[in-house]
Parts: structure tokens; C-alpha cells; sequence
């Protein structure tokens, strides 16, 4: 019988290599930090409407094939106090504490047309985020894929870091023509391309049609707060139990300057650190959540799988759940409940403790057969934005999914 013999330094070699797998295994989980942005936002190449018109019963809406031309407005005498290029909105929400800010014009006005990746708008709109992205700020490109007219089912999204674009509106653009692009355009610089719902209705895309794996990791998230109020709570609801596995976001849709320094709801997200790659990462990741309330501080686990995980089918579920609202000098911040939501929308379990400015609750759960939890914030105010109620919630929190 022959014998083989190893060399003793390629032995310690391949004990070391062991250790190190061992070591790397046993590594340390990622370091969250929080960052808050808007994901949703026009500038002036949205021009058939925003804040820089006025209405004009003169005037009428013109759509010439499927580029929208006109409007029935008209133009302010100063209407560059209003709204601007993406240049400027950049540069005031980084004025105005945005840690980011994404630009999503829509795809079939005008500016864009003819549909090219060599298109004038397209092109600035992308080189003024390079140029406005710094260690403090991240802007972001995107674009509104607004498909209105079917006829397999209609609604907004926004697609947010692609080299190219569609018009929503050219014929045969329709949902599932978009969900099988996503699958192969590019990234137009670093990290993913993702994409959004958009203020959805309950049965907006056809009633959650057209879904596959692919497309699922693309769609990573739904606007559950829309122009910094608009709640769109059913829709989430109704996403989640059809199968998207989306991660809540506030789109503040604003159509010029004013929106950004008067709204204050936001989407937040856990990414390792202020850059693109690792706030789109976040998104991807459906690390991310919507809230009324500006400066809210909210993460959890389950199983020690950070928020926006799937899980590998377990039956016992173990929260850890971290809210802080850095605003210790109103009371209105306070935290006053927290719950974990399942599917259909039904309560899991709830938790009212006596309010404070930081909250941790760790719950454990039994449960055999739902497919996901999330989690829901009340404070005593009810958020930031204008019409606050403290009886419903100020954030929603990226679900875990089971595995199930």
C-alpha cells in the first residue's frame, strides 16, 4: 500500500488556512450606522408640472405619442425660487441635513426624449450627483417609471441607479416588459440598481402580478409614506402576503425646493457607511424604514438576523428591538408603543412601555406558519408632519421573512 506523506510546512500551511476559515466564520457581525433621506424627488426636467406653475385654464395638457409635452400651467415670472435642475436640489438638501438624496424625474416628459443613455438630461442628471456626492452627502440618480395607461396593470416605480432608461409610456413598455428589463440593465455607478412601488393602492401592478424570484430581489421596496403624509399602509400589506418581499420607505415626491426643507418624514436605512455602494447595499438588502418623525432611531434583530433578513424557517423568534429618538428635549418624541405585525396585518404581539426617549423590548415568539413580522412605532406626538395623530403609527420597520 503506498503512503502518502505531506511536507510539515504544508501541513501548518493547511492548519493555518483552517484557522482562518474558523476565524472568518466566527467574524464579527457588519456595524450599522443610520442614515435619513429622500428617495423621491422632481426637478425641472419633471416639466409638465411642480411648484415652479401656476394653474392656466388657457392651457392645456399636450401628450404627442408617449412624450408628454405641455401643461395647464403656467410658468412663474419667478419660478426659479420654486424648482431647479438636480444640481440645486442636491445642493439644498445637503444644505438642509439630507444624508441623501435620490432624483427620480419622470422618464417620458420632454427633457428625456428621445429615450437614450447619451440624452442631455439623462447625462446631467447623473453627472450632478457625482459632483454633489461628498463624505457627508450621497446624491443619487433615478428616474420615476410612471405607467399609467396598462393595459396589464398600471403604477409607479422608481428605478434609482441605472445606466439606462425606459419611457413607461412608449407602446409595449408595459409592468412586465419593465420586470423583465430590471433583470439586465446596468448599474450607472457603484452598488445595485434597485427600485421601488410607488405611492401604491391596494391592487395597484395588476393586484402584485408578474412576480418571479429575479425581479423580487430588484423591487426591494414600496412607499408606505408618499409626499410626507400619505399613508399607504393596506398597500404594503397586500405586497407582502402576494410575495414581494419589500422593505418600507418615505418617498417625499416633491416637485421643487419647497419640499425639501418642509418636510420632515423620511426614509431611513442601516448601511455600513455614507456612500452609495452601501446605501443602495441597504436598500437591496431591504435594510431600511419609513417614518414620520425625522430623526428616529430604530433597528432590531431576530435570531441575531438583522432586520430585512430571511430566516431559514425557524419556529421560535427572538426580537431585539433598539428605538431611540435623539430629541430629548420634546416630549412629544417619546416612544410609547411598539408591536410586531404578521401576516395579514394582524398583531403579533404589542408593547406599551411607560414612554421614554429609548426603548428595548426583547419578546420571544412561537410561530409555525406566517411568512414574515415587522415591526410598528407610536410616539406621544404622532411624527413630524403636519395633521400628526398620536394614535397610529409614526414608523414602520423592513419585515424578517421566515423562509416559509
Amino acid at each position: 500500500m503506498n503512503r502518502i506523506t505531506i511536507p510539515i510546512c504544508l501541513l501548518l500551511l493547511l492548519q493555518g488556512g483552517v484557522r482562518l476559515a474558523a476565524q472568518q466564520t466566527n467574524a464579527p457581525p457588519p456595524s450599522y450606522h443610520i442614515y435619513a433621506g429622500n428617495t423621491h424627488a422632481h426637478t425641472i426636467y419633471t416639466a409638465s408640472h411642480g411648484d415652479q406653475y401656476v394653474p392656466d385654464p388657457s392651457k392645456k395638457l399636450i401628450h404627442i405619442g408617449s412624450t408628454q409635452y405641455g401643461t395647464n400651467k403656467a410658468l412663474k415670472a419667478d419660478w426659479e425660487k420654486f424648482q431647479g435642475p438636480p444640481a440645486a436640489h442636491y445642493a439644498l438638501a445637503k444644505a438642509n441635513g439630507y444624508d441623501f438624496y435620490i432624483t427620480t424625474d419622470h422618464s417620458q416628459e420632454a427633457p428625456f426624449q428621445p429615450t437614450n443613455p447619451t440624452n442631455a438630461a439623462w447625462v446631467a442628471t447623473h453627472r450632478a450627483a457625482v459632483a454633489a456626492t461628498d463624505g457627508n452627502f450621497v446624491a443619487i440618480a433615478g428616474y420615476e417609471h410612471s405607467e399609467n395607461n396598462g393595459p396589464k396593470g398600471v403604477g409607479h416605480l422608481n428605478v434609482i441607479n441605472s445606466a439606462e432608461y425606459l419611457n413607461a409610456l412608449a407602446p409595449g413598455i408595459d409592468l412586465p416588459y419593465l420586470y423583465q428589463w430590471l433583470k439586465t440593465v446596468p448599474p450607472a455607478g457603484d452598488g445595485p440598481v434597485v427600485a421601488s412601488f410607488n405611492h401604491p393602492g391596494p391592487h395597484q401592478y395588476n393586484d402584485w402580478d408578474y412576480r418571479d424570484p429575479e425581479v423580487t430581489d430588484i423591487i426591494t421596496m414600496l412607499e408606505v409614506i408618499n409626499s410626507n403624509k400619505k399613508i399607504h399602509y393596506a398597500a404594503f400589506i397586500n405586497a407582502l402576503d402576494k410575495g414581494w418581499k419589500v422593505s418600507p420607505v418615505c418617498g417625499n415626491d416633491n416637485h421643487g425646493f419647497w419640499g425639501i426643507t418642509h418636510h420632515t418624514s423620511r426614509t431611513f436605512v442601516l448601511a455600513t457607511n455614507k456612500t452609495q455602494g452601501a446605501i443602495l447595499d441597504a436598500m437591496k438588502n431591504r435594510r431600511t424604514y419609513a417614518s414620520l418623525d425625522q430623526s428616529i432611531q430604530c433597528q432590531y434583530t431576530v435570531n441575531g438576523a438583522i432586520m430585512g433578513s430571511t430566516l431559514d424557517r425557524p419556529q421560535s423568534f427572538r426580537f431585539d428591538i433598539s428605538i431611540s429618538d435623539p430629541d430629548t428635549g420634546n416630549p412629544r418624541d417619546k416612544i410609547t408603543k411598539i408591536d410586531i405585525v404578521k401576516d395579514g396585518g394582524v398583531e403579533a404581539q404589542s408593547y406599551s412601555p411607560a414612554p421614554a426617549y429609548a426603548v428595548t423590548w426583547r419578546p420571544t415568539l412561537q410561530d409555525a406558519t406566517n411568512k414574515y413580522f415587522f415591526v410598528r412605532i407610536w410616539n406621544a406626538g404622532g411624527g413630524d408632519a403636519a395633521g400628526a395623530d398620536p394614535t397610529h403609527p409614526i414608523a414602520w420597520l423592513a419585515p424578517v421573512w421566515t423562509g416559509r
